[in-house]
């Protein structure tokens, strides 16, 4: 700063003196005949003059921006709010300038290909099954090199969530972590985006439980054709089994390390298991006994006639649940039922599930309400729920969004001690497939079939509590989420295991020998036997 003004001073003594000389020349060192000499001169001390303003100026403003660069030492409040030079370094207001360092995380390195077209995909279905569709439609995109759009939910389901992909799962973290294996876009570029909202875009559904042959002689071909073709319908649209291991490692990848809740829905559900974990140990019970459930598959033991009127009246009304005329007892006795709220009580009663541990009811508003809740809730006092642990003002965002309370639940039940489904639905088999991928915890898979030939017997009075509670035991001994094979069912792929449900391929290799399922009777009944 001394230094500019230094030479501010040099040079308006200069600019004095130019004037000086200037009036003198007027005065006394004129001839007679020289006014053009006189017009030259005061010419060129009019230039100088301009110069030397010119110099200043520039040099005033090149003072004023290395100020303003320097800011927090002599820059003024007024330029950017910054404390003057006078500020000590330990004030509140420097403190307030401080900025969080962000540990920037290394992206792997973008794959090259040559693009063959663009997929769209819009799923279909509640949250786990979409969860499983997006895993196979990146699965897909990579194997036939082409250029994913960011899959589409469902809004159109019984459940009408409206919520889009990037309302429950991390979009920049899903595009940027699958870099190195395909390219992901939020949008088609903008001329072919175009032609998409004209509704000129080729629209499908993919054969269920295809192999990867498939999308390579039959899709592919119609990609190249079309440049853009759209999945209109994504549900188990890619086989369980025979497929490459890098295409069934690649599924995981996407399952366990892509698909990441949203910030708001992480910190959510995170507070809810320290809220759990604060009081103990917790199960988690999947009691899928909601209402769209409980019409869907028909199955209506323990209702009233009204209620089961009432139920079939829902069925019949949404055209997409194609079976209508269903006989609940007898799926019910075949084990295709869920469990209703009083078979699960004396079921975790059975396996002498601690009466005083708490009992995270992950689900919908329960069919019934408090009616069919009092038998579980007088055998297991500790019953809770998301709307018990978190006020209203939490969930309030959330209550009209069944994908983001889904995805609560979600996290609730990968981190419970012990998970047990009521029912074999979508969100029973990711869970327990990615239980298993995080050490194999504690899933108990109950047999359904089974277990009610038990409850009958019990109600009746032919079984003993002794007996009964006994056989519950022994039947479950080995369905406790440990190691085991797929079952494979060439030609019946819907009847076969799940690859989400136990994905073999990328779990860690067991101490104690796998275990192989072999089905009995053809059906729900199933025993496991120790491989050689």
């Amino acid at each position: 700063m001394g230094r500019g003004a230094y030479w501010i001073q040099r040079m308006c003594r200069f600019e004095r003196a130019t004037r000086s000389e200037c009036r003198g020349e007027r005065h006394h060192g004129l001839k007679p005949g020289g006014e053009g000499k006189a017009e030259k001169l005061k010419s060129r001390s009019r230039l100088k003059l301009w110069m030397i303003r010119t110099m200043t100026t520039v040099l005033l403003w090149t003072c004023v921006l290395q100020l303003t660069a320097l800011g927090g030492t002599w820059g003024p409040r007024v330029l950017k709010g910054w404390p003057s030079c006078f500020t000590p370094s330990f004030s509140p207001l420097s403190l307030k300038r401080v900025t969080p360092v962000v540990e920037k995380i290394a992206l792997p390195p973008k794959r090259i290909y040559r693009n063959n077209g663009y997929v769209m995909v819009s799923c279909n279905g509640g949250l786990n099954q979409m969860r499983g569709a997006i895993c196979d439609m990146v699965a897909i995109a990579r194997y036939l090199n082409v250029t994913l759009i960011v899959p589409e939910l469902d809004k159109s389901s019984f459940w009408a969530d409206p919520s889009e992909f990037q309302d429950i799962f991390d979009v920049d973290h899903f595009i940027a972590s699958l870099r190195d294996e395909v390219r992901i876009l939020k949008e088609l570029p903008p001329r072919l985006k175009r032609r998409a909202e004209l509704g000129t875009v080729y629209s499908m559904p993919p054969v269920s439980w295809s192999d990867i042959s498939y999308y390579q002689n039959q899709i592919l071909p119609l990609i190249k054709k079309h440049k853009i073709v759209h999945f209109n319908r994504t549900d188990a649209r890619l086989a369980n089994n025979g497929l490459p291991l890098e295409i069934q490692k690649l599924r995981c990848r996407v399952n366990y390390a892509a698909l990441r809740f949203t910030s708001e829905i992480e910190e959510l559900g995170r507070r809810v298991i320290r809220i759990l974990h604060q009081n103990g140990p917790f199960l988690v019970l999947h009691l899928r006994y909601e209402m769209d459930m409980l019409a869907f598959s028909g199955c209506t033991h323990g209702c009233t006639i009204e209620e089961a009127e009432e139920l079939t009246r829902m069925r019949y009304a949404y055209p997409w649940w194609k079976e209508k005329v269903i006989n609940s007892e007898l799926k019910r006795k075949d084990g295709l039922c869920p469990l209703t709220p009083e078979e699960t009580a004396l079921i975790l009663r059975a396996l002498d599930i601690d009466r005083n541990i708490q009992v995270y009811i992950a689900a919908g508003e329960i069919y019934g309400g408090k009616r069919r809740m009092a038998a579980l809730s007088d055998a297991y006092p500790n019953v809770v729920r998301k709307e018990i642990l978190l006020g209203p003002s939490d969930l309030g965002y959330f209550q009209n969004h069944s994908s983001q309370m889904a995805a609560l639940d979600y996290m609730v039940s990968l981190e419970s001690d012990i998970f047990i489904p009521t029912y074999d639905g979508n969100m029973a088999k990711v869970v327990e497939g990615h239980r298993r991928f995080l050490g194999f915890k504690k899933t108990i898979t109950l047999d359904r079939k089974l277990l009610v030939e038990l409850i009958d017997q019990y109600s009746n009075g032919t079984l003993g509590w002794d007996d009964f509670s006994s056989s519950v035991k022994a039947t479950h001994a080995n369905r406790m989420g440990r190691p085991t094979r797929r079952v494979v069912i060439p030609d019946r792929p819907k009847e076969e295991d799940y690859f989400y449900a136990n994905p073999q391929e990328c779990l860690k290799q067991p101490d104690k020998p796998w275990t192989s399922l072999v089905r009995h009777d053809g059906g729900a009944n199933l025993s496991r036997t120790p491989l050689a």
